[in-house]
């Protein structure tokens, strides 16, 4: 090293897990815009929130605010404790989803199904990524990751059943208010769980990072 010359700094870590969690979660409300936009079917909790939102009159952004918070109250029996990525997660999705969306209400309608198509794999897609990047980030779980773990803890019951248990229950509350179930539903929930395995270590901040 030349004389003078001073080694650069590496910023703070917790910057670069914050990056993460934020960019995360900014792409995952981009994922459930594509997802929910086409109505070929949402994933399990969006379409427990367009139901909510159907029968309450809410925005679909305020719905999602709300049954996270009514997640979280769940946690306090299973004895999970939420960090600062489980307040961004309601916070962050719950503001942009609705805008979100307000710009896929721009494309022009009737979109053709292979475009519908499209973007149901795109948000599957993104939605893997985002997962990966705000999970990774090792800043707390979300309400709903939170709530599979805490019972999987309390039940010793195994995360794939467990797991599947709670979408089951949620889509057909959803489904049963009004909430779209279709294609883009199941093509989610046999795609994500592979996809956030692959890119999950890749994306993941190491420990001593």
């Amino acid at each position: 090293m030349r004389a003078g010359r001073r080694p650069a700094r590496r910023a703070p870590a917790g910057v670069g897990r914050g990056a993460r969690l934020v960019a995360g979660l900014v792409l995952y409300a981009a994922s459930i815009a594509l997802l929910v936009h086409p109505q070929l079917g949402s994933m399990p909790w969006d379409v427990l929130g367009q139901g909510v939102a159907r029968v309450s009159g809410w925005t679909f952004g305020t719905a999602t605010v709300v049954i996270s918070l009514v997640v979280l109250v769940c946690w306090v029996p299973l004895r999970q404790r939420p960090g600062v990525g489980t307040v961004a997660n309601v916070l962050v999705i719950g503001a942009l989803v609705d805008p979100f969306l307000a710009l896929a209400a721009l494309l022009p309608e009737p979109l053709p199904l292979a475009v519908r198509g499209a973007m149901v794999v795109l948000g599957i897609a993104l939605n893997a990524v985002a997962t990966a990047l705000y999970v990774g980030a090792r800043l707390g779980p979300g309400p709903r990751d939170g709530l599979m773990t805490g019972l999987v803890a309390r039940t010793g019951g195994p995360v794939r059943l467990v797991r599947s248990v709670i979408e089951v229950v949620v889509v057909a509350a959803g489904w049963a208010l009004g909430g779209t179930v279709g294609l883009g539903t199941l093509a989610y929930a046999l795609a994500i769980g592979p996809l956030v395995h692959v890119l999950l270590p890749r994306l993941t901040v190491p420990a001593d990072g």
